[in-house]
């Protein structure tokens, strides 16, 4: 699975072959071949495992924090999703074709979803604050806003994307009753 994830970060999903994802494995290609039938099934597993591993990482990005530092805790969680390029590679895999691979983007997504809403409610009950429109809603754009950052620091790894967190939650938190 890192291996797949690695070049697909290197190179796209698009370009991935299997026997790319055996070299980096340091692997054959029957291995692989062994293990997926083919490279939708790879692609596939892959989204399901970054989505887990995203999900999980973004679930305790606020376990015990208080309110002075909960905003800097989640960016310290997206700033090591940047870096790690997870979640540019689960947007590039939205991009390919297969039916078998669009449902298992189409799952990791509704699974990111659901961690954002969870991280929405969390840090406004953090903050004491209660807000004006539905969590759900802020969510679906925290998600855009992630995989909108992952997209560019992947184009422009020396940007300091923070600005646009920060004005991002200043929006979002003066939605709060």
């Amino acid at each position: 699975m890192e291996a797949a994830a690695r070049r697909i970060a290197a190179a796209g999903a698009a370009e991935l072959s299997l026997q790319d994802v055996a070299e980096a494995a340091g692997v054959s290609k029957a291995l692989i071949h062994y293990h997926f039938d083919d490279k939708a099934a790879l692609l596939a597993r892959v989204a399901a495992w970054l989505a887990s591993e995203v999900v999980a990482r973004e679930d305790s990005a606020l376990d015990g924090v208080d309110p002075p530092h909960a905003l800097d805790a989640l960016w310290a969680w997206l700033e090591g999703e940047l870096a790690r390029g997870d979640v540019r590679v689960l947007v590039d895999l939205t991009q390919v074709v297969p039916e078998s691979l669009r449902l298992a983007a189409q799952e990791a997504a509704g699974r990111r979803r659901a961690a954002a809403e969870r991280t929405v409610e969390t840090l406004f009950s953090t903050l004491s604050l209660t807000p004006r429109v539905p969590t759900a809603m802020i969510a679906e754009v925290l998600v855009a806003l992630v995989d909108g950052l992952a997209v560019a620091a992947a184009r422009n790894p020396e940007r300091n994307h923070r600005v646009a967190f920060d004005v991002f939650w200043l929006a979002m938190l003066s939605l709060a009753e």
